[in-house]
């Protein structure tokens, strides 16, 4: 794993952080050719989503998200975006490439692997679909399961650190 993955990791809401680096990890093993996993994007500001918010609206470029400050799970570090690093110095971005000649996109290696830790992923999404995205959208608190909606997270009370309160 990267010294950009782990950096990144350390931001995201603590009640994902293990758990994000089991999966990066398990992806970098799966993954056994030239290509291994980035997080380009975790934890996210308001003030940096309103400004990804304003291209292709306010500024100029085309659109990147259709979510204002406090409607991305970026914004409660429990999102991620990825990459895929070829031989450590290139991003690529491209899903159907198969790096380690296994038969089955590296992409999609991963892609299997968020699911099989309950992450959504954004290219299943019917309308603007996010192929670099994955959040989890649900939490397991001593409380229950708790579904992590941009509309309860927002509501929701944060701790010292600023991190909403499971």
């Amino acid at each position: 794993m990267d010294k950009v993955t782990l950096q990144r990791i350390e931001k995201l809401h603590p009640f994902v952080r293990e758990e994000v680096k089991q999966i990066i990890k398990d992806c970098n093993e799966a993954l056994t050719g030239r290509a291994k996993v980035r997080i380009t994007q975790g934890l996210r500001s308001f003030e940096e989503q309103e400004k990804l918010y304003a291209i292709g609206r306010i500024t100029s470029g085309k659109k990147v998200t259709n979510a204002k400050a406090g409607q991305s799970i970026h914004n409660y570090g429990l999102a991620v975006d990825i990459c895929m690093m070829i031989d450590g110095k290139t991003a690529s971005w491209d899903t159907a490439k198969d790096w380690d000649n296994d038969k089955v996109a590296d992409w999609y290696e991963c892609v299997k692997i968020f699911a099989k830790y309950g992450w959504e992923w954004g290219g299943n999404w019917k309308t603007f679909k996010d192929l670099p995205h994955f959040e989890k959208k649900e939490i397991l608190t001593e409380k229950g399961i708790i579904k992590t909606s941009w509309r309860k997270l927002i509501k929701m009370k944060r701790d010292k650190e600023d991190y909403v309160a499971f």
